[in-house]
């Protein structure tokens, strides 16, 4: 079942609404982004989306992306089929204000022009959970959660005993996917492992109605794994752990074309994570370290002739939080954690390569004076080696002044450091500072029955210091203003089908124009969404999504529209079928670069 949250005092806009299928709206599921601990999407006063294994299954789609596309404040700009380059931006905040986690490890990819995590690779068929955070979060997170932090789990072993997971696809542009998973709980020690391979001949990423048609194909294969050991203290041990191998074909970009058949990256990525959590005393403590490396072996062509060139990236990260209850109503969080990071180039565009240090001291103090309203309050002062000391702050609050209502604000100070290839690259300036932000949330929801809801929320976010591209990387002096409301609704409209649905209206204004920083205004001013899903017959289930986008700056308005039947051939093994772009839309999400045309998919889904 999906639940939205929003951050927010009374915005008196209420739509009618809805979420999934035969699904129950509870507001007391734990959520583990919105601060330094468990909380509930109830006392939350952050904006939060919680995305289920079960609504991605119903939906059915391959890539995450194409279901984080609807979810309220969320833009794709994707370069062609699965593979290609992908990234987005929450409340008109782009790739690099936007921290991702897997596991609890950092994925932004340090090797880039900006640290920013390509969605373009990454499917479905590994992930138990996703929570979509939006709104300023360094004061949590540190640096880049200037929009939003998206925290993606992968599967874990949720009951007792042996599960397994398999399942096949094939369809449209020659594409296969397979993926094998097991969870397993015996006692204290549960473990969980995903494989999944996943290739197809794709279509041109240069957008085919310019006249481009070579195939971009992709392949890849995934394997991620868990592994957990309750301790007879009340503690718990375990680690987490991913790799991937993928070979991404792509299109020559001055100009956008494939006019060279010999584009190609060779991308290996590989994250780890250990913790251990311990009650000492009062304190509740938990040691955490993290490893990512990413590599990409790029091959291609440039208008001087054939160009290759590697990109690494490496973090390395040590973290410390603790836990202490000072009364009934008052907790205190607190803790350090110290971040390396490096990454170097090296091929026909010269070498190029650097490294910086940070440490960061947080706390946090959550007050719930009573079961009505929770308040928390967050700052982290960070270390970095180039630039020095930098201080964030959030503040977050939700109000119940009875059980229809909820009433939600959060005001937030942000960050986001010059990533090493801005400071350190070929077109790298030294001298950067870090942008600074400051949001705010303003909302309120009405619960019409135990699954039926509406809510709104108001945003705002300016960013100074923005760093921008005029050859070399330089500060455009000015602020730079996002503002808009998200409205959510859902409900159940018969017995058997539900209804859910998003509104986002984004507009911005940029300080004056320089050469190159008009495009952190684009992104859509309106984007809606509807979702109806349902059972057909006993066995036979349905969702149709459609997506309308509309008033974008330097691209056309779309409507796109899917649908997955789904038809249950015992209790443990389904079948589907998906349905893309059912209306044939043809549309762009990056200019020049193209997207799917009607495509179809058979899948086979079993559980044993």
């Amino acid at each position: 079942m999906k639940h939205h949250i929003t951050a927010a005092l009374p915005l008196a806009l209420l739509f009618p609404a809805m979420a999934p299928a035969q699904s129950v709206f509870d507001l007391g599921e734990i959520v583990f982004s919105a601060e330094f601990g468990e909380t509930t999407l109830e006392e939350t006063g952050a904006t939060v989306s919680v995305v289920t294994r079960e609504e991605l299954e119903a939906t059915g789609e391959t890539r995450v992306i194409d279901y984080i596309a609807r979810l309220p404040g969320v833009d794709v700009r994707a370069r062609g089929p699965i593979g290609s380059l992908t990234s987005i931006t929450i409340r008109g905040a782009g790739q690099n204000y936007v921290r991702v986690l897997v596991d609890g490890i950092d994925v932004s990819d340090l090797s880039g022009p900006q640290a920013a995590f390509d969605f373009g690779s990454l499917t479905t068929s590994d992930i138990s959970r996703i929570e979509l955070l939006r709104g300023g979060q360094s004061a949590i997170y540190g640096s880049e959660a200037i929009g939003g932090v998206i925290n993606i789990t992968t599967l874990r072993a949720e009951e007792e005993g042996v599960n397994q997971f398999a399942s096949i696809e094939t369809g449209s542009y020659n594409s296969y996917r397979g993926s094998y998973g097991v969870a397993v709980r015996q006692g204290p020690l549960d473990y969980a492992l995903t494989l999944t391979r996943t290739q197809t001949d794709g279509f041109s990423a240069a957008d085919e109605n310019d006249g481009n048609t070579e195939a971009d194909g992709f392949e890849s294969n995934r394997l991620s794994f868990s592994l957990g050991h309750d301790l007879a203290n009340g503690g718990r041990v375990g680690l987490s752990a991913f790799v991937e191998s993928a070979r991404v074909e792509f299109d020559e970009q001055f100009p956008i074309s494939d006019g060279s058949p010999d584009e190609v990256s060779y991308n290996d990525s590989f994250g780890l994570r250990a913790y251990l959590e311990l009650p000492t005393g009062a304190v509740d403590s938990t040691f955490a370290a993290t490893y990512y490396q990413i590599e990409r072996d790029v091959r291609g062509s440039t208008t001087f002739g054939p160009a290759e060139n590697i990109y690494t990236g490496e973090r390395i990260a040590l973290s410390y939080l603790g836990a202490l209850d000072l009364d009934q109503s008052t907790s205190l969080r607190f803790g350090l954690d110290a971040t390396r990071e490096t990454f170097s180039q090296g091929g026909t565009f010269g070498p190029g390569g650097g490294e910086s240090e940070t440490v960061g001291l947080f706390g946090e103090l959550a007050w719930s004076p009573n079961d009505s309203f929770d308040l928390s309050a967050t700052l982290r002062y960070d270390d970095h080696s180039q630039f020095g000391g930098l201080t964030s702050a959030r503040f977050a609050a939700s109000w119940r002044p009875d059980e229809a209502w909820i009433i939600r604000a959060s005001a937030a100070q942000s960050f986001r450091a010059p990533s090493l290839y801005e400071l350190y690259g070929p077109f790298g300036e030294p001298t950067l500072q870090p942008e600074e932000s400051h949001s705010f949330d303003l909302g309120v929801e009405r619960r019409l029955a135990q699954d039926a809801f509406v809510r709104a929320t108001l945003f705002y976010n300016q960013t100074d210091n923005l760093i921008d591209f005029p050859f070399p990387y330089a500060q455009v002096p000015g602020t730079v203003r996002r503002r808009g409301v998200e409205l959510e609704f859902g409900a159940p409209i018969t017995n058997a089908w539900r209804l859910d649905g998003s509104y986002t209206y984004t507009t911005g204004r940029n300080p004056p124009l320089t050469a190159g920083n008009a495009w952190n205004l684009e992104f859509p001013e309106n984007d809606l969404s509807l979702t109806l899903t349902g059972d057909m017959t006993e066995r036979l289930s349905a969702a149709l999504s459609v997506q309308s986008v509309w008033n974008r700056p330097t691209l056309s308005d779309y409507t796109i529209a899917n649908a997955t039947f789904t038809y249950a051939l015992s209790d443990d093994v389904d079948a589907y079928l998906r349905i893309d772009n059912i209306l044939d839309e043809q549309y762009q999400l990056t200019r020049g670069y193209g997207t799917s045309d009607r495509a179809f998919y058979l899948g086979l889904r079993a559980r044993f």
